[in-house]
């Protein structure tokens, strides 16, 4: 799966293949759910010029927009691959005119032990997803889901 939204990253990209990799990131554990991948140019920061991903949370009491997350490129908060580290904030608030409310997935990896090259990562990921739609607490509801992730980077 993560190859198959590479490929399809990369081949949508303006920008040339040979002048470009890509990373993705994915996790299935617990009721959540994610698939996020990206294109990265080679150089002068490695910078994302394009993303997307979707993270669901099935059986949980949360409002059902927020629990079902797309992500694009305009969500991407931070973003930071350096050899050893693959990291990544993805943030997006609610759309429209309903109450304030978000949800935040940060991913923290490390390559793999004796990776040699092959751009395997592994972490850990937490999604925090803020609603204020319920009327009952003014101060709004949090709620924190954790697990472990596997990204790749090319």
């Amino acid at each position: 799966m993560r190859l198959a939204i590479l490929t399809t990253v990369l081949a949508l990209s303006p920008v040339a293949a040979s002048a470009s990799g890509g990373i993705s990131c994915s996790a299935e554990e617990g009721g959540v759910t994610f698939e996020l991948g990206g294109g990265v140019a080679r150089g002068m920061g490695a910078p994302l010029f394009s993303f997307q991903g979707t993270l669901e949370i099935a059986g949980t009491d949360v409002a059902a927009d927020l629990g079902t997350t797309e992500f694009s490129r305009e969500h991407v908060a931070q973003y930071w691959l350096d050899g050893e580290d693959l990291r990544l904030l993805v943030y997006r608030e609610r759309d429209g005119d309903a109450p304030h409310g978000y949800v935040e997935l940060t991913i923290r990896t490390k390559a793999r032990p004796g990776d040699d090259g092959e751009g395997l990562y592994d972490g850990d990921y937490e999604a925090v997803l803020y609603d204020t739609s319920d009327a009952a607490s003014a101060e709004g509801r949090t709620a924190t889901f954790a697990g472990k992730v596997s990204c790749f980077a090319e």
